[in-house]
């Protein structure tokens, strides 16, 4: 086991409950809206479909293949389309009243608070994320977060995407530490496995729903629950 100095760890997904806050907030938004007086979706198709198409757009938004602005007004517009609802019934107002709201939720993943307790102590944490830079940090403060972690790195601040190494370089640069020093933790395969790798970091692959696909190379390490982490490190 190599001495490691720096952890760096995703956000969404993998310490943050990203689909659990969305849910939450999407419940209630089909309420506020009053999506149901259209009558052909209920509440739980409204979620399913939200997730599907949000999936997507965010992989091309990682890929660069999107603006932030068109990943935030196309999510609700393809979704209620593809609902059903015509251009002219699309409600006002949705697409800012889930960013405003989904973020103040305070999900985490099992064994966030302990095992960051655990880590704290013994190394410097830091975050490394895609999402947006205001609205990761309300994501921190709201669920109690910020506290643990020395950096909070995002796409926007530095000017790249995970998987591009550069982002995960700058960060390195920042903290004048060598990749060798540090492990990154993620449930994006392509985003945090295969970019930390090319900037020379070892990896945490954080599957919590054991999902079995062809990873060629292999991550460092993978793990089902952060709990997990506590053997590790």
């Amino acid at each position: 086991m190599k001495t490691y100095t720096h952890i760096l760890f995703d956000l969404d997904h993998t310490l943050w409950d990203f689909e659990k806050n969305s849910e939450e907030t999407l419940y209630t938004l089909y309420e506020q809206f009053g999506l149901g007086k259209h009558g052909r979706f209920d509440c739980n198709s409204f979620y399913n479909k939200y997730k599907f198409i949000n999936t997507r757009l965010w992989d091309l938004y990682n890929k660069g293949k999107i603006t932030q602005k068109e990943l935030r007004e196309d999510r609700f517009t393809k979704t209620l389309i593809g609902l059903g609802l015509a251009e002219h019934e699309l409600p006002q107002g949705i697409s800012e009243a889930y960013t405003s709201m989904c973020p103040t939720k305070t999900a985490v993943f099992p064994h966030t608070y302990e095992v960051l307790e655990y880590l704290q102590p013994k190394y410097g944490l830091h975050i490394v994320t895609n999402g947006f830079k205001e609205v990761q940090h309300i994501k921190m403060s709201s669920s109690k977060l910020h506290d643990y972690f020395k950096e909070v790195i995002t796409s926007e601040c530095c000017g790249y995407k995970k998987p591009d190494r550069r982002m995960f370089e700058h960060l390195l640069d920042k903290l004048e530490i060598k990749p060798e020093n540090c492990l990154m933790i993620g449930d994006n395969y392509e985003c945090d496995v295969e970019g930390a790798r090319a900037a020379g970091i070892d990896q945490v692959y954080f599957n919590p729903e054991k999902i079995k696909a062809r990873k060629h190379p292999r991550p460092t390490h993978e793990i089902s629950c952060l709990s997990e982490l506590k053997q590790l490190l």
